[in-house]
C-alpha cells in the first residue's frame, strides 16, 4: 500500500509532466512557416528536461508526441495526427524524443553540473536534426524524388542552428531561475 505522500507526489509528477506537455504545445503554436516550420518546440523541450529532470521531462515529451499522434493540434501550424508524424518533418518531431533521452542519460552519467546540462542540449539537438534529416531525405525522396543531403541541411538544418543554439541559452538560463523559485517554494 502506498503512503499519502507516494501518491501526493506521483500526483504532482503527472501535473509537472501535464504544464510542461502544453508548455511544448504552446511552443509548437508559436511558428514561422519554412521548409521546416521555425518555432519553439525545442525551446520547451530543453525547457521540459531542464525543469523536470530527465524521467519526467521525457516523459512530457513523450506525452506531447503521443497526443499529437492520436490527432491532437499540438504541432506547428495546429496539425495533428499520426500523418504529421510520417510526413517529411516527423523525423524532427520524433528527434524531440530522441534529445530528451540523450538529455536524461547525461543527467544520470554526469548531474546537473552547467557544462554537462548546456553539452547535453547541444548533444541532443544535434540527434534531432541528424534523425529528423535522413527522415525528411527519405519520406522527400519517396514522395518528390531524391534530394541531396546538402540540399535538406540547407532547408532543415542551417537555417535554424543559430535560432535553436539561441533557444538553448535560454532555456538554460530560465530552467536555473525556474528550478530556484519552484525550489523556494517547495516544489519539485
Amino acid at each position: 500500500m502506498q503512503t499519502e505522500a507516494a501518491v501526493r507526489g506521483k500526483t504532482y509528477d503527472m501535473v509537472y509532466i501535464g504544464i510542461f506537455t502544453v508548455l511544448i504545445a504552446v511552443c509548437s503554436w508559436i511558428s514561422i512557416p519554412a521548409a521546416v516550420p521555425f518555432t519553439l518546440q525545442t525551446f520547451g523541450v530543453f525547457m521540459a528536461v531542464e525543469v523536470l529532470g530527465g524521467k519526467r521531462g521525457t516523459m512530457a515529451v513523450l506525452v506531447y508526441i503521443l497526443m499529437g499522434a492520436v490527432g491532437l493540434p499540438v504541432f506547428a501550424g495546429f496539425q495533428g495526427g499520426i500523418g504529421i508524424i510520417f510526413n517529411t518533418t516527423g523525423g524532427y518531431i520524433v528527434g524531440f524524443l530522441c534529445s530528451a533521452l540523450i538529455m536524461w542519460a547525461a543527467e544520470a552519467l554526469f548531474g546537473k553540473k552547467p557544462a554537462v546540462r548546456i553539452l547535453s542540449m547541444i548533444a541532443g539537438l544535434i540527434a534531432c536534426y541528424a534523425l529528423g534529416t535522413v527522415w525528411f531525405m527519405v519520406i522527400y525522396g519517396r514522395t518528390t524524388g531524391a534530394v541531396g543531403l546538402m540540399t535538406v541541411l540547407g532547408w532543415c538544418v542551417i537555417p535554424f542552428v543559430i535560432p535553436d543554439l539561441v533557444k538553448i541559452g535560454l532555456a538554460y538560463a530560465l530552467s536555473g531561475k525556474l528550478r530556484k523559485v519552484m525550489a523556494g517554494m517547495g516544489i519539485q
